[in-house]
């Protein structure tokens, strides 16, 4: 049975048109509006399926917060939402249960001071000068082996050993940067906060069709599939061109430190959404913080569209990450009754980590397609979310909002025409957890937001 739902326009405002069947907000999607790349300078730090801009995370953060007050994201991917509250001076809080998204959203949100990272490169360049030439014969020898299963080579940071090197990293790269690679793979150590930016930033030039990245053979977006690669270098007859690991790298840190280190340092959590709220709130209660988020932006996974593992396997083997553990680990192959009952969880399991006056927004995506085939429920799926995963919760609906995406600016256009379109709309409930967050929620709505950035008050000096 439908939910009744409550007026969504602030006082004296005239009411909106309903969105499949669920009130309006007027809230207007301006971060369209913004440059791609709006926002602090250590967003672009590595691409990630299915993320949001920057910006449509500021156009909350700015109505629904003030400095000080914490911003939760409990499905975090690369950091975005907690990573922009900190850029604004607010606490950010990210939570992943993926590793890989959990490394990205730690790297942004406790990062080194840059003359850290400048002494630790000049540590690695000086241990590369005595070591290379073991190193760059282990590349030539992987390149040029015949039997790839006799080439053994270290794990990442050396924790496990010596495993074999799979047959589609040694085709990806030239031997003397695949030489370069396996050095610093072995050389850092990811649990330190230095070498884990390092890591998080080399994740991110580890593929792409420019000369800024190692190899070009594959888009920066995703890592294409080990068959695709095998398949791809036979018929080209593609040999990636030599690139420097450590001018490379030093490039891409210049980029990100470009403006500073954001303000405030945030927390990355890594674990299940669904008990995300409690760890939330242990966390702050041990660091003498405000005991609740006021708000909360994530966007859920797409229902049965991405495979985080599978599609980011070369940076994962780069990190020491095993892809098939963590797509098991994801489970992300929920039918929609799976799906429901998964964010009824999820909601419920946040409300111990939130304020009482708190606004939660959730972006949740429509999907046309699973594997090809039309998917029955996957559209207009806000509101079946809202119906059988939030409201059950007790949680109140101010409104929602619509964000249409072009099919071409969609990561997972990777599926071709049909796949393409599986995520094109996306609906953003705006919800709360008692009317006094509803109403505030609603009156936020019309605030003015400033689009300057950098903000005109300085950030941090390095």
């Amino acid at each position: 049975m439908r939910s009744r739902h409550a007026p969504s326009t602030a006082p004296g405002s005239a009411p909106l048109a309903p969105l499949d069947g669920l009130p309006a907000i007027a809230i207007a999607p301006e971060w369209k509006q913004q440059q791609r790349l709006w926002g602090h300078a250590f967003h672009p730090m590595c691409s990630y399926l299915a993320m949001f801009p920057a910006g449509l995370a500021h156009a909350f953060i700015a109505r629904y917060t003030r400095p000080g007050d914490v911003v939760l994201d409990p499905f975090s991917g690369r950091g975005t939402t907690p990573l922009q509250a900190c850029a604004e001076g607010r606490m950010g809080i990210g939570n992943d249960l993926n590793p890989f998204a959990h490394l990205l959203t730690a790297a942004k949100l406790d990062p080194p001071a840059w003359a850290e990272l400048v002494a630790r490169l000049a540590v690695l360049r000086v241990r590369w000068s005595t070591e290379s030439a073991v190193w760059l014969a282990l590349g030539r020898e992987a390149v040029e082996s015949a039997d790839l299963q006799s080439v053994r080579v270290p794990t990442a940071g050396g924790r496990d050993g010596d495993a074999p090197l799979p047959v589609e990293v040694a085709l990806a790269f030239h031997p003397d940067t695949l030489g370069q690679l396996l050095f610093v793979r072995r050389a850092l150590d990811l649990d330190e906060r230095t070498d884990r930016f390092l890591g998080a930033a080399l994740s991110g030039i580890l593929h792409g069709k420019s000369q800024s990245y190692l190899t070009e053979v594959m888009p920066n977006t995703f890592s294409m599939a080990p068959r695709y690669v095998r398949d791809f270098v036979a018929r080209t007859r593609f040999h990636s061109p030599q690139r420097d690991v450590f001018a490379c790298l030093e490039m891409k840190l210049r980029r990100l430190y470009r403006q500073g280190l954001p303000p405030v340092r945030g927390i990355a959590l890594l674990g299940d959404a669904r008990d995300a709220g409690v760890r939330t709130l242990e966390t702050l209660r041990r660091r003498s913080l405000p005991e609740g988020a006021r708000l909360v932006v994530t966007s859920p996974p797409y229902l049965r569209v991405v495979r985080y593992g599978y599609y980011n396997w070369l940076r994962l083997w780069l990190l020491g990450f095993d892809p098939g553990a963590v797509d098991a680990a994801l489970d992300d192959d929920h039918r929609l009754d799976g799906y429901l009952a998964f964010l009824r969880d999820v909601f419920a399991g946040l409300r111990p980590g939130l304020a009482d006056d708190a606004v939660v927004v959730a972006v949740i995506g429509d999907v046309e397609f699973d594997r090809g085939r039309r998917m029955n429920g996957g559209v207009g799926l806000a509101e079946t979310v809202w119906e059988a995963a939030a409201a059950p919760e007790g949680y109140r609906l101010a409104g929602v909002a619509r964000d249409d995406v072009a099919a071409h600016r969609k990561m997972t256009k990777i599926w071709g025409d049909e796949a393409g379109r599986a995520t094109k709309t996306d609906r953003i409930l705006v919800m709360a957890t008692s009317e006094a967050g509803r109403r505030r929620a609603l009156v936020g709505s019309a605030l003015p937001v400033d689009w300057t950035w950098p903000p005109r008050r300085p950030l941090r000096v390095v």
